[in-house]
Protein backbone atom coordinates (compact mmCIF):
# COMPACT_ATOMS: atom_id res chain seq x y z
CA UNK A 1 0.00 0.00 0.00
CA UNK A 2 1.38 3.29 -0.76
CA UNK A 3 2.16 5.79 1.43
CA UNK A 4 -0.51 8.24 0.09
CA UNK A 5 -3.02 5.69 0.43
CA UNK A 6 -2.58 5.21 3.97
CA UNK A 7 -1.85 8.14 4.85
CA UNK A 8 -5.61 9.29 3.28
CA UNK A 9 -6.72 6.23 5.65
CA UNK A 10 -5.89 7.58 8.50
CA UNK A 11 -6.84 10.93 7.81
CA UNK A 12 -10.55 9.95 6.67
CA UNK A 13 -10.82 6.97 8.96
CA UNK A 14 -11.99 4.70 6.93
CA UNK A 15 -12.36 1.01 6.43
CA UNK A 16 -15.15 0.54 3.91
CA UNK A 17 -18.06 -0.78 4.12
CA UNK A 18 -19.72 -0.41 1.78
CA UNK A 19 -17.97 -0.33 1.17
CA UNK A 20 -20.11 -1.74 0.88
CA UNK A 21 -21.75 -2.08 1.17
CA UNK A 22 -18.16 -1.43 -0.55
CA UNK A 23 -17.42 -3.13 3.03
CA UNK A 24 -18.61 -1.37 5.29
CA UNK A 25 -17.63 0.75 8.11
CA UNK A 26 -14.52 2.34 7.98
CA UNK A 27 -12.12 0.35 9.90
CA UNK A 28 -10.09 3.64 11.79
CA UNK A 29 -10.70 2.13 15.07
CA UNK A 30 -10.62 4.77 18.01
CA UNK A 31 -9.07 3.75 21.54
CA UNK A 32 -11.41 3.56 23.86
CA UNK A 33 -10.60 2.73 27.77
CA UNK A 34 -14.23 0.57 28.02
CA UNK A 35 -13.70 -1.41 25.53
CA UNK A 36 -10.92 -3.56 25.19
CA UNK A 37 -11.68 -5.44 21.82
CA UNK A 38 -10.91 -1.58 20.32
CA UNK A 39 -7.19 -1.65 22.06
CA UNK A 40 -6.30 -4.67 20.31
CA UNK A 41 -7.53 -3.88 17.27
CA UNK A 42 -5.45 -2.73 14.04
CA UNK A 43 -5.66 1.03 13.98
CA UNK A 44 -5.66 1.37 10.63
CA UNK A 45 -6.87 -0.59 7.12
CA UNK A 46 -3.82 -1.09 6.51
CA UNK A 47 -2.60 -3.30 9.40
CA UNK A 48 -5.44 -5.80 8.22
CA UNK A 49 -4.84 -8.81 6.91
CA UNK A 50 -7.52 -11.03 5.12
CA UNK A 51 -6.26 -13.94 6.73
CA UNK A 52 -6.85 -12.42 10.39
CA UNK A 53 -8.12 -14.67 12.97
CA UNK A 54 -8.14 -17.78 10.40
CA UNK A 55 -7.14 -20.72 12.64
CA UNK A 56 -8.92 -23.59 14.30
CA UNK A 57 -8.68 -22.24 17.44
CA UNK A 58 -9.86 -18.94 17.84
CA UNK A 59 -12.84 -16.60 16.59
CA UNK A 60 -13.73 -13.01 17.06
CA UNK A 61 -16.10 -14.45 19.44
CA UNK A 62 -14.02 -16.82 21.55
CA UNK A 63 -14.55 -20.19 22.18
CA UNK A 64 -18.36 -20.27 21.10
CA UNK A 65 -17.23 -19.79 17.52
CA UNK A 66 -16.91 -23.74 16.79
CA UNK A 67 -20.35 -23.95 18.58
CA UNK A 68 -21.62 -21.55 16.60
CA UNK A 69 -20.60 -22.11 13.33
CA UNK A 70 -21.42 -26.15 14.00
CA UNK A 71 -24.77 -24.99 13.94
CA UNK A 72 -24.62 -24.95 9.74
CA UNK A 73 -21.35 -26.38 9.05
CA UNK A 74 -21.21 -29.34 6.48
CA UNK A 75 -24.98 -28.09 5.81
CA UNK A 76 -26.02 -27.61 2.28
CA UNK A 77 -28.94 -24.58 3.39
CA UNK A 78 -32.58 -25.73 3.16
CA UNK A 79 -33.20 -23.46 0.18
CA UNK A 80 -29.82 -23.72 -1.53
CA UNK A 81 -30.03 -24.78 -5.69
CA UNK A 82 -27.12 -27.40 -4.38
CA UNK A 83 -29.19 -29.54 -2.57
CA UNK A 84 -30.57 -32.77 -4.89
CA UNK A 85 -34.00 -32.15 -4.54
CA UNK A 86 -34.00 -28.83 -6.19
CA UNK A 87 -33.91 -29.98 -9.96
CA UNK A 88 -36.26 -27.16 -11.80
CA UNK A 89 -34.77 -23.62 -11.74
CA UNK A 90 -38.11 -21.88 -12.44
CA UNK A 91 -39.47 -23.52 -9.40
CA UNK A 92 -36.62 -23.36 -6.77
CA UNK A 93 -36.08 -20.08 -7.51
CA UNK A 94 -39.90 -18.83 -6.95
CA UNK A 95 -39.73 -20.42 -3.45
CA UNK A 96 -36.34 -19.25 -2.55
CA UNK A 97 -37.04 -15.53 -3.32
CA UNK A 98 -40.08 -16.09 -1.49
CA UNK A 99 -38.17 -17.32 1.66
CA UNK A 100 -35.82 -14.73 1.19
CA UNK A 101 -38.08 -11.50 1.03
CA UNK A 102 -40.06 -13.17 4.24
CA UNK A 103 -36.55 -13.04 5.91
CA UNK A 104 -36.10 -9.41 4.78
CA UNK A 105 -39.18 -7.97 5.78
CA UNK A 106 -38.91 -5.81 3.13
CA UNK A 107 -41.31 -2.21 4.35
CA UNK A 108 -43.93 -1.02 1.85
CA UNK A 109 -42.65 2.18 0.64
CA UNK A 110 -45.54 3.17 -1.89
CA UNK A 111 -45.66 4.12 -5.23
CA UNK A 112 -43.48 5.60 -8.37
CA UNK A 113 -42.87 8.71 -6.41
CA UNK A 114 -42.82 11.94 -8.50
CA UNK A 115 -39.83 12.68 -9.49
CA UNK A 116 -38.08 16.12 -9.50
CA UNK A 117 -35.53 17.38 -11.20
CA UNK A 118 -34.14 20.25 -9.81
CA UNK A 119 -31.21 21.40 -12.37
CA UNK A 120 -29.68 19.83 -15.30
CA UNK A 121 -26.71 20.49 -17.22
CA UNK A 122 -23.82 19.28 -19.34
CA UNK A 123 -19.87 18.37 -17.97
CA UNK A 124 -17.66 16.82 -19.35
CA UNK A 125 -19.71 14.95 -22.32
CA UNK A 126 -22.71 14.05 -20.00
CA UNK A 127 -25.79 15.01 -19.48
CA UNK A 128 -26.51 15.30 -15.86
CA UNK A 129 -29.47 15.67 -14.19
CA UNK A 130 -30.10 16.36 -10.26
CA UNK A 131 -33.22 14.50 -9.28
CA UNK A 132 -35.16 14.24 -6.27
CA UNK A 133 -38.36 12.17 -4.84
CA UNK A 134 -39.95 11.95 -1.87
CA UNK A 135 -40.57 8.54 -0.07
CA UNK A 136 -43.01 8.38 2.65
CA UNK A 137 -40.60 8.58 5.28
CA UNK A 138 -37.52 10.71 5.82
CA UNK A 139 -36.03 13.82 3.60
CA UNK A 140 -36.06 13.63 -0.05
CA UNK A 141 -33.76 11.61 -1.94
CA UNK A 142 -31.30 13.18 -3.70
CA UNK A 143 -29.88 11.45 -7.27
CA UNK A 144 -27.50 12.45 -9.92
CA UNK A 145 -28.58 10.98 -13.43
CA UNK A 146 -25.90 10.41 -16.34
CA UNK A 147 -25.84 10.03 -20.06
CA UNK A 148 -23.64 10.93 -23.04
CA UNK A 149 -24.72 14.81 -24.72
CA UNK A 150 -27.31 14.32 -27.61
CA UNK A 151 -28.02 10.61 -26.77
CA UNK A 152 -30.67 9.73 -28.80
CA UNK A 153 -33.55 6.72 -28.29
CA UNK A 154 -33.75 4.15 -25.56
CA UNK A 155 -30.21 3.21 -23.70
CA UNK A 156 -29.15 0.59 -21.38
CA UNK A 157 -29.64 1.96 -18.30
CA UNK A 158 -27.39 0.85 -14.69
CA UNK A 159 -27.84 1.52 -10.90
CA UNK A 160 -24.59 2.50 -9.94
CA UNK A 161 -24.59 1.77 -5.99
CA UNK A 162 -22.52 3.86 -3.97
CA UNK A 163 -19.87 2.75 -1.15
CA UNK A 164 -20.20 2.80 2.50
CA UNK A 165 -16.36 3.71 3.35
CA UNK A 166 -17.25 4.75 7.04
CA UNK A 167 -18.49 8.03 5.08
CA UNK A 168 -22.60 8.42 5.62
CA UNK A 169 -22.22 12.09 4.93
CA UNK A 170 -21.78 11.38 0.89
CA UNK A 171 -23.15 9.46 -1.31
CA UNK A 172 -23.89 10.12 -4.73
CA UNK A 173 -21.23 12.38 -4.73
CA UNK A 174 -18.82 9.21 -3.85
CA UNK A 175 -19.25 7.84 -7.62
CA UNK A 176 -19.84 11.00 -9.51
CA UNK A 177 -18.22 13.82 -10.33
CA UNK A 178 -20.44 16.82 -11.69
CA UNK A 179 -17.71 19.49 -12.11
CA UNK A 180 -14.06 20.66 -11.97
CA UNK A 181 -14.52 21.84 -8.20
CA UNK A 182 -14.79 18.55 -6.98
CA UNK A 183 -15.02 18.77 -2.83
CA UNK A 184 -11.30 17.64 -2.13
CA UNK A 185 -12.36 14.59 0.09
CA UNK A 186 -14.44 13.22 -2.37
CA UNK A 187 -11.39 13.35 -4.84
CA UNK A 188 -9.67 12.08 -2.23
CA UNK A 189 -11.98 8.96 -1.49
CA UNK A 190 -12.12 8.29 -6.05
CA UNK A 191 -8.37 8.64 -5.44
CA UNK A 192 -8.07 5.98 -2.64
CA UNK A 193 -10.75 3.23 -4.33
CA UNK A 194 -11.77 3.98 -7.60
CA UNK A 195 -8.06 5.10 -9.04
CA UNK A 196 -9.12 8.87 -9.13
CA UNK A 197 -12.47 8.03 -11.66
CA UNK A 198 -16.06 8.83 -11.20
CA UNK A 199 -17.07 5.27 -12.43
CA UNK A 200 -20.71 6.29 -12.64
CA UNK A 201 -19.60 9.15 -14.79
CA UNK A 202 -17.13 6.47 -16.85
CA UNK A 203 -20.17 3.81 -17.10
CA UNK A 204 -22.20 7.04 -19.04
CA UNK A 205 -19.40 7.35 -21.16
CA UNK A 206 -19.98 3.98 -22.82
CA UNK A 207 -23.65 4.87 -24.07
CA UNK A 208 -25.72 4.04 -20.47
CA UNK A 209 -27.98 5.98 -18.55
CA UNK A 210 -26.90 5.99 -15.01
CA UNK A 211 -28.70 6.82 -11.70
CA UNK A 212 -26.97 7.29 -8.29
CA UNK A 213 -29.01 7.95 -5.63
CA UNK A 214 -28.04 8.25 -1.68
CA UNK A 215 -29.05 5.17 0.39
CA UNK A 216 -30.76 4.50 3.28
CA UNK A 217 -28.90 6.88 6.16
CA UNK A 218 -26.54 8.42 3.35
CA UNK A 219 -25.69 11.99 2.60
CA UNK A 220 -29.82 13.39 2.20
CA UNK A 221 -31.49 10.41 3.99
CA UNK A 222 -29.09 10.70 6.71
CA UNK A 223 -29.79 10.39 10.61
CA UNK A 224 -29.26 14.16 11.82
CA UNK A 225 -28.83 15.50 15.16
CA UNK A 226 -31.93 17.27 15.17
CA UNK A 227 -33.79 14.49 14.91
CA UNK A 228 -32.83 12.64 17.58
CA UNK A 229 -33.42 13.14 21.74
CA UNK A 230 -30.95 15.86 22.90
CA UNK A 231 -28.77 13.36 25.01
CA UNK A 232 -27.87 11.48 21.66
CA UNK A 233 -26.58 14.60 20.17
CA UNK A 234 -23.95 14.85 22.53
CA UNK A 235 -23.91 18.58 22.07
CA UNK A 236 -23.44 18.54 18.33
CA UNK A 237 -25.57 20.28 15.82
CA UNK A 238 -26.42 20.38 12.34
CA UNK A 239 -24.90 23.64 11.25
CA UNK A 240 -21.63 24.74 9.76
CA UNK A 241 -22.08 21.04 7.79
CA UNK A 242 -19.41 21.40 5.25
CA UNK A 243 -16.56 22.03 7.83
CA UNK A 244 -14.37 18.92 7.72
CA UNK A 245 -13.70 18.43 11.06
CA UNK A 246 -17.69 18.37 11.66
CA UNK A 247 -18.35 15.99 8.83
CA UNK A 248 -15.75 13.94 10.66
CA UNK A 249 -17.37 14.24 13.81
CA UNK A 250 -20.73 13.22 11.94
CA UNK A 251 -18.96 10.09 10.42
CA UNK A 252 -18.07 8.99 14.09
CA UNK A 253 -21.48 9.89 15.48
CA UNK A 254 -23.27 8.05 12.52
CA UNK A 255 -21.52 4.88 13.04
CA UNK A 256 -21.75 4.53 16.40
CA UNK A 257 -25.61 5.47 15.79
CA UNK A 258 -25.82 2.32 13.53
CA UNK A 259 -26.24 -0.74 16.19
CA UNK A 260 -29.41 1.79 17.44
CA UNK A 261 -30.72 1.82 13.87
CA UNK A 262 -30.76 -2.00 13.14
CA UNK A 263 -32.12 -2.93 16.86
CA UNK A 264 -35.05 -0.26 16.09
CA UNK A 265 -35.47 -1.97 12.66
CA UNK A 266 -35.68 -5.16 13.65
CA UNK A 267 -38.45 -3.93 16.29
CA UNK A 268 -40.28 -2.39 13.41
CA UNK A 269 -40.56 -5.72 11.77
CA UNK A 270 -37.83 -4.92 9.09
CA UNK A 271 -34.30 -5.32 8.41
CA UNK A 272 -31.64 -2.83 7.33
CA UNK A 273 -31.03 -4.81 3.87
CA UNK A 274 -35.05 -5.00 3.65
CA UNK A 275 -35.13 -0.76 3.72
CA UNK A 276 -31.82 -0.58 1.43
CA UNK A 277 -33.88 -2.95 -0.92
CA UNK A 278 -36.94 -1.45 -0.72
CA UNK A 279 -35.67 2.05 -1.23
CA UNK A 280 -33.06 1.06 -4.48
CA UNK A 281 -35.99 -0.63 -5.93
CA UNK A 282 -37.91 2.33 -6.02
CA UNK A 283 -34.48 3.99 -7.61
CA UNK A 284 -35.00 0.98 -9.84
CA UNK A 285 -38.45 1.91 -10.39
CA UNK A 286 -37.98 5.40 -11.52
CA UNK A 287 -35.18 4.67 -13.86
CA UNK A 288 -37.12 1.67 -16.00
CA UNK A 289 -40.13 4.33 -16.06
CA UNK A 290 -37.90 6.83 -17.84
CA UNK A 291 -38.67 7.46 -22.06
CA UNK A 292 -34.67 7.10 -22.25
CA UNK A 293 -34.05 3.90 -20.56
CA UNK A 294 -35.17 0.66 -22.28
CA UNK A 295 -36.08 -1.71 -19.05
CA UNK A 296 -35.07 -4.85 -20.48
CA UNK A 297 -31.78 -3.53 -20.91
CA UNK A 298 -30.93 -2.74 -16.85
CA UNK A 299 -28.17 -3.61 -15.02
CA UNK A 300 -26.84 -2.69 -11.48
CA UNK A 301 -23.30 -3.01 -9.51
CA UNK A 302 -21.24 -1.30 -6.54
CA UNK A 303 -18.23 -1.65 -4.90
CA UNK A 304 -18.30 -2.77 -1.05
CA UNK A 305 -21.77 -1.02 0.39
CA UNK A 306 -22.59 -1.11 -3.10
CA UNK A 307 -21.61 -4.15 -3.49
CA UNK A 308 -23.97 -5.88 -0.70
CA UNK A 309 -27.15 -4.09 -1.99
CA UNK A 310 -26.09 -5.31 -5.79
CA UNK A 311 -26.11 -8.74 -3.86
CA UNK A 312 -29.50 -8.13 -2.86
CA UNK A 313 -30.94 -5.93 -5.46
CA UNK A 314 -29.82 -8.65 -8.42
CA UNK A 315 -30.50 -11.61 -6.50
CA UNK A 316 -34.47 -10.50 -6.29
CA UNK A 317 -35.74 -8.49 -9.01
CA UNK A 318 -35.11 -10.03 -12.37
CA UNK A 319 -35.53 -6.80 -13.81
CA UNK A 320 -31.78 -6.58 -13.55
CA UNK A 321 -30.24 -8.70 -16.57
CA UNK A 322 -26.05 -7.74 -15.89
CA UNK A 323 -24.97 -7.27 -12.28
CA UNK A 324 -21.45 -6.71 -11.11
CA UNK A 325 -20.60 -7.56 -7.64
CA UNK A 326 -17.22 -5.40 -6.57
CA UNK A 327 -15.94 -6.33 -3.36
CA UNK A 328 -18.43 -7.93 -1.17
CA UNK A 329 -18.47 -11.41 -1.49
CA UNK A 330 -17.76 -14.23 1.14
CA UNK A 331 -19.73 -16.38 3.44
CA UNK A 332 -21.78 -16.68 6.53
CA UNK A 333 -19.03 -18.40 8.24
CA UNK A 334 -16.66 -16.25 7.27
CA UNK A 335 -18.36 -13.00 9.06
CA UNK A 336 -19.05 -15.26 11.86
CA UNK A 337 -15.81 -16.53 12.81
CA UNK A 338 -13.49 -14.13 11.22
CA UNK A 339 -14.68 -10.52 9.83
CA UNK A 340 -17.81 -9.37 11.33
CA UNK A 341 -16.14 -6.77 12.83
CA UNK A 342 -15.20 -5.43 9.66
CA UNK A 343 -18.75 -4.92 8.63
CA UNK A 344 -21.74 -2.85 9.82
CA UNK A 345 -25.28 -3.82 10.90
CA UNK A 346 -26.11 -3.59 7.03
CA UNK A 347 -25.35 -6.52 5.95
CA UNK A 348 -27.43 -9.05 8.16
CA UNK A 349 -30.89 -11.06 8.30
CA UNK A 350 -31.81 -13.02 10.88
CA UNK A 351 -32.51 -16.68 10.20
CA UNK A 352 -31.54 -16.83 6.84
CA UNK A 353 -27.98 -18.21 7.07
CA UNK A 354 -30.01 -21.55 7.51
CA UNK A 355 -31.73 -21.32 4.35
CA UNK A 356 -29.21 -19.57 1.78
CA UNK A 357 -25.56 -18.67 2.15
CA UNK A 358 -24.88 -15.45 1.28
CA UNK A 359 -23.46 -16.00 -2.20
CA UNK A 360 -27.10 -17.93 -2.61
CA UNK A 361 -28.96 -14.45 -2.23
CA UNK A 362 -26.93 -13.44 -5.29
CA UNK A 363 -27.09 -16.80 -6.59
CA UNK A 364 -31.38 -16.61 -6.67
CA UNK A 365 -30.47 -15.09 -9.93
CA UNK A 366 -29.04 -17.86 -12.05
CA UNK A 367 -29.25 -18.05 -15.15
CA UNK A 368 -28.96 -14.14 -15.35
CA UNK A 369 -25.51 -13.06 -15.93
CA UNK A 370 -23.63 -12.54 -13.26
CA UNK A 371 -19.48 -10.68 -12.18
CA UNK A 372 -18.12 -11.07 -9.08
CA UNK A 373 -14.81 -8.84 -8.46
CA UNK A 374 -12.24 -9.80 -5.62
CA UNK A 375 -9.31 -8.43 -4.45
CA UNK A 376 -6.57 -10.75 -3.25
CA UNK A 377 -5.44 -8.97 -0.16
CA UNK A 378 -9.39 -7.47 1.01
CA UNK A 379 -9.17 -6.77 4.13
CA UNK A 380 -12.76 -7.44 5.04
CA UNK A 381 -12.95 -11.01 4.40
CA UNK A 382 -10.54 -14.37 4.25
CA UNK A 383 -9.27 -15.12 0.93
CA UNK A 384 -10.32 -18.86 1.29
CA UNK A 385 -14.06 -18.08 2.68
CA UNK A 386 -13.64 -15.52 -0.97
CA UNK A 387 -12.76 -18.49 -2.63
CA UNK A 388 -15.42 -20.54 -1.30
CA UNK A 389 -18.31 -18.49 -1.90
CA UNK A 390 -16.92 -18.55 -5.55
CA UNK A 391 -17.41 -22.43 -5.41
CA UNK A 392 -21.16 -21.97 -3.98
CA UNK A 393 -21.74 -19.82 -7.08
CA UNK A 394 -20.04 -21.83 -9.91
CA UNK A 395 -22.45 -24.93 -8.52
CA UNK A 396 -25.28 -23.14 -8.45
CA UNK A 397 -24.52 -21.85 -12.09
CA UNK A 398 -23.70 -25.01 -13.44
CA UNK A 399 -26.55 -26.84 -12.24
CA UNK A 400 -28.72 -24.79 -13.81
CA UNK A 401 -26.27 -25.11 -17.18
CA UNK A 402 -25.16 -21.61 -17.46
CA UNK A 403 -21.99 -21.63 -16.65
CA UNK A 404 -20.72 -19.31 -19.20
CA UNK A 405 -23.21 -16.77 -17.70
CA UNK A 406 -21.14 -16.22 -14.06
CA UNK A 407 -17.51 -15.11 -13.99
CA UNK A 408 -15.41 -14.26 -10.47
CA UNK A 409 -11.75 -12.61 -11.04
CA UNK A 410 -8.97 -11.48 -8.28
CA UNK A 411 -6.57 -8.88 -8.58
CA UNK A 412 -4.22 -7.74 -6.26
CA UNK A 413 -4.33 -5.70 -3.31
CA UNK A 414 -6.47 -4.32 -0.88
CA UNK A 415 -10.23 -3.27 -0.69
CA UNK A 416 -10.86 -1.43 -3.65
CA UNK A 417 -12.38 -0.63 -7.05
CA UNK A 418 -9.70 -0.11 -9.59
CA UNK A 419 -9.27 0.80 -13.03
CA UNK A 420 -8.20 -2.57 -14.25
CA UNK A 421 -11.73 -3.68 -12.02
CA UNK A 422 -13.16 -1.17 -14.00
CA UNK A 423 -12.34 -2.24 -17.31
CA UNK A 424 -13.81 -5.65 -16.96
CA UNK A 425 -16.71 -4.93 -14.96
CA UNK A 426 -17.90 -2.16 -17.55
CA UNK A 427 -16.96 -4.83 -20.36
CA UNK A 428 -18.60 -7.42 -18.81
CA UNK A 429 -22.11 -4.67 -18.80
CA UNK A 430 -21.21 -4.41 -22.40
CA UNK A 431 -21.12 -8.00 -23.36
CA UNK A 432 -24.82 -8.73 -22.06
CA UNK A 433 -26.72 -5.51 -22.33
CA UNK A 434 -25.45 -3.80 -25.63
CA UNK A 435 -25.33 -7.20 -27.79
Amino acid sequence: MSNKRRQFIKLAGLTTMGVAGVGIKAFALKNDDNNNLNNHMPKTISELSNNEYLDEKTSVIGLYGAWANSLNANKVPSFSFRRKEFTNVAQWQKAARQRAIDRLGIPDVGGLPKVSVNKQYTYDGLHIEELTWQLPYGRPTEAILLKPVNAKGKLPGILAFHDHGGNKFFGRLKITRTSDNQLPSMKGHQDVYYSGFAWANEMAKRGYVVLVSDAFTFASRRVKYEDVPEFMRKGKNDNDENNPENIQAYNDWAGEHEHLMAKSLFCAGTTWPGVFFAEDRKALDILCARPDVDATRVGCGGLSGGGIRTVFMAGLDPRIKCAVDVGFMSTWTDFLLHKSYTHTWMTYVPLLPNELDFPEILGLRVPLPTLVLNDNEDQLYTLPEMKRAEQILTEVYKKAGAENNFRCSYYPGPHKFDVKMQSEAFDWFDQWLKA
